[in-house]
Formats: structure tokens, C-alpha cells, sequence
């Protein structure tokens, strides 16, 4: 981001989707709940230098392990109204589950958005002891009113995080997200689809996560290719190598490449990335039809796949952009 390219928010939409910071205990622990509209305006009364604000709740609040593709389209249309109403940027209250796939995801769905938009939310609920659901929020909107780059970023904890390359490693404590250190494979394209455009429309798309272990079978592959899905990602060993001994297994990669299906590579490692051709364990994979995800983390292979596959694209084409970098996932 350069000073330039930076905007001072003028007008800020807030989308508060449910997680923690919002939670207040139920009969069965903590729970989604309405009302931080309420709460938010009585912590931030007086709080001048942080620029106007608009809250909006989304229907229905979730804790955001209950997150889905379909709301995804729904936040994605709440992000677009907003702007369209006269915002010049949003922030998203989300649960930390998630959170690392949800602002991946908009990363793809908001392809050509002016207008920045962050996501935070909090490890602990607002109100409790050393909750950090304010200093995350405030933090977040005083970012947005100092002047952002159009695009989609995490923040939390007084980071800004590029949600392509960010996942959660942490379950408790401070700095639960991380920036991963993954290869940089970018290929840049001459002309994206105009199908991607952030204005156009998008469906769910039916992808499957398979992460590889000793002995992985070609069972649990086909399974899943029956099921429907189009696509699926690979969450290989190292480099991107896989099972290159068991026939079987790449028998099922060859009969998932022949009726449609995209398989994408990414690597179960935080650092580094896929190479398909340095082992041969790995060229195998290729030859049987698997794409390589370079340095992409799952949450951005998912986010992606959701993209390219519910835009409409022809197999083909879907295929060439796996390896194209479109939101920063492959620098």
C-alpha cells in the first residue's frame, strides 16, 4: 500500500455477523447475541477522531464456526449495498474461527472494489476481563479512518494482515493470526475474467479439503469426487509430493481430471509451498492432472476455488487461473 493509494474513511459501514465479541452466555456457554449496536455506541460515545459510523446485523448471527460459502454471497452483497448506500468502507465483526477463510474468501468475491474492507473481531467477549474486543475494534476503525488501499485485510491485535497468506494458529492468547511465510509463485495475468468483477454474479461452489496421510486411500478420494464436487484440495506432503507409488490413487487423480474436476495442490506446511516437479512423488501428481497451488494457504485455495468455480468459468479456464495470481495469494 502506498500513502497514495491510502483513503481516509469518510463514512464507515459496520457488519457485525456474530463470534465472540458480541457473545453473552447462555444456557449452554457463550452464545451469538443482538444488541452490540447499543454497546458499541456507549464504549465509543465521544470518540471524536474516529470517523462516522453505520451498523448493520446480520440475519442470522452466528457463531462463526457455523460459517458457510452461503453466507459468504450474502456478506458479499451486505459489503456491496454498503458501499453502494454511500459508505467508502466496511468493517466485518466476525468470529476468529473462521475469520482467516471469511476475509480470504472477500478477498476473491470483492475483485475490483474501491473501497477498503477489514475484518477483526476478539479472542474473549467484550465486557469480560482483559477482553481485547475493544482495543480490536477501535484499533480497526481508527485504520479506516487514517486511510486504507482498496482491498480486503485482516486486523487484529495492532496488525494489519493480508488475508491470502494469514490463518489462525493459535486458539487462546494474543496474535492468534499469523502471516505464513509461503513461495511466491506469481503469475500475472493479462486480463482477468470479466465474470470475476466483484459486481457479477456468483453461486456456491462444491469444493472438498483432503489432507494426506501415510497410506491415504484412493477410496476416500473417489468418495468425494461422487459426492458432486468440482473441486478439491490436495493438502500434500513437503514440496507437493503424494502416495506417486499407488497406482490406485493416481488412477482416481486421472478419473477426477477427465470429468471436470479441479485438484489443487497446496502443501500441509506453514512455510514454503508446492513444487510439483522437484520429486518425482510430486511429478506424478502433476501428470495425473493436479494443479499446482504454489504458495496459496488452504484458506485462499478454498476462497479461490469458491470463486473461479461459481463464476460460471469453463473448466479450462478455471484451471489456467488456479496458477494466475489474483488477490495476492500467490505473491
Amino acid at each position: 500500500m502506498t500513502s497514495a493509494s491510502a483513503r481516509p474513511a469518510h463514512s464507515i459501514m459496520v457488519l457485525y455477523t456474530g463470534g465472540t465479541i458480541g457473545m453473552q452466555a447462555g444456557a449452554h456457554g457463550l452464545t451469538p447475541a443482538s444488541g452490540f449496536e447499543q454497546r458499541m455506541r456507549a464504549q465509543l460515545s465521544g470518540s471524536g477522531r474516529l470517523a462516522p459510523w453505520r451498523f448493520r446485523e446480520m440475519t442470522p448471527l452466528i457463531d462463526s464456526a457455523n460459517m458457510t460459502p452461503q453466507y459468504w454471497l450474502r456478506l458479499r452483497t451486505a459489503i456491496i449495498e454498503a458501499i453502494d448506500s454511500g459508505s467508502d468502507a466496511v468493517l466485518v465483526l466476525h468470529g476468529t474461527d473462521t475469520l482467516a477463510y471469511s476475509a480470504a474468501a472477500m478477498s476473491f468475491q470483492l475483485l475490483g472494489l474501491d473501497a477498503p474492507v477489514l475484518f477483526t473481531g476478539s479472542m474473549l467477549p467484550a465486557g469480560v476481563d482483559d477482553s481485547d474486543a475493544w482495543e480490536n475494534l477501535t484499533g480497526a476503525l481508527q485504520a479506516l479512518t487514517d486511510g486504507q488501499a482498496p482491498g480486503v485485510q485482516l486486523y487484529f491485535h495492532g496488525e494489519l494482515l493480508a488475508p491470502s497468506r494469514t490463518a489462525k494458529v493459535r486458539s487462546f492468547g494474543r496474535h492468534p493470526f499469523v502471516t505464513l511465510k509461503r513461495n511466491s509463485t506469481a503469475t500475472s495475468s493479462p486480463a482477468v475474467p470479466a465474470a470475476l468483477d466483484y459486481r457479477q454474479p456468483k453461486q456456491v461452489a462444491n469444493v472438498a479439503v483432503l489432507p494426506l496421510v501415510p497410506g491415504f486411500s484412493a477410496h476416500v478420494l473417489r468418495a468425494v469426487i461422487n459426492t458432486g464436487a468440482r473441486g478439491v484440495i490436495l493438502e500434500c506432503f513437503g514440496s507437493g509430493t503424494g502416495p506417486g507409488d499407488n497406482p490406485d490413487f493416481l488412477a482416481a487423480l486421472g478419473e477426477a481430471h477427465a470429468s471436470g474436476v479441479v485438484v489443487v495442490a497446496v502443501s500441509q506446511c506453514h512455510e514454503g509451498g508446492v513444487e510439483l516437479d522437484i520429486y518425482e512423488a510430486g511429478s506424478k501428481l502433476r501428470q495425473a492432472g493436479v494443479l499446482s497451488g504454489g504458495g496459496m494457504t488452504r484458506e485462499a485455495a478454498f476462497g479461490k476455488l469458491q470463486l473461479l468455480l461459481g463464476a460460471g468459468l469453463a473448466v479450462d479456464e478455471v484451471r489456467r487461473l488456479v496458477e494466475v495470481d489474483l488477490a495476492g495469494e500467490l505473491r
